[in-house]
């Protein structure tokens, strides 16, 4: 997806580009892009190490949700399929 759909899809409201669910939206589409190049370029540990911070942020982020509201916490990992 583009990142103006991403950011369309998961906004609270209009030109809502920093809540957490559109930041997490959009570091896994970045995350997913960035397994599937590594993939192909498995010794390429200069984009896995950025692939771990990106998974930590993301992390944190779900995380920082979870404790505010749990309602939203559920919905933005049931909307992203993510495992936890």
């Amino acid at each position: 997806m583009e990142k103006n759909e991403i950011i369309a899809k998961f906004a609270q409201h209009e030109g809502d580009t920093g809540s957490p669910e559109v930041q997490i939206a959009l570091l896994t589409e970045r995350i997913n892009h960035l397994n599937e190049h590594l993939k192909i370029h498995k010794q390429d540990n200069h984009s896995r190490r950025g692939l771990l911070k990106m998974v930590g942020k993301r992390r944190g982020l779900l995380d920082y949700l979870k404790a505010k509201d749990i309602a939203r916490y559920r919905a933005i990992v049931d909307q992203l399929g993510l495992r936890k």
